[in-house]
């Protein structure tokens, strides 16, 4: 399925990017995440991680989930 407009692939972009900067930041594995995101009962394994977070095409509520968990409480959104 192709992207509507290039306002969206941005910002899915700029999500997913810094969604793995937090992850490598805290030496966090995506199977390290699946781990701590069970713990909040989010079912998710490393290879369904792996595929969700390269798309960028991810909610709201699970990049909240995923920051929450991995403890990240506060971020840079620009330079």
């Amino acid at each position: 399925m192709a992207k509507a407009d290039a306002a969206t692939v941005e910002f899915e972009t700029r999500a997913k990017n810094l969604l793995k900067a937090e992850l490598k930041r805290r030496g966090i594995t995506y199977a390290g995440l699946a781990e701590k995101l069970a713990g909040i009962g989010v079912s998710e394994n490393e290879r369904n991680l792996n595929n969700k977070i390269s798309r960028g095409g991810f909610t709201a509520a699970f990049l909240l989930q995923c920051l929450d968990v991995i403890g990240a409480f506060s971020l840079q959104l620009r330079d």
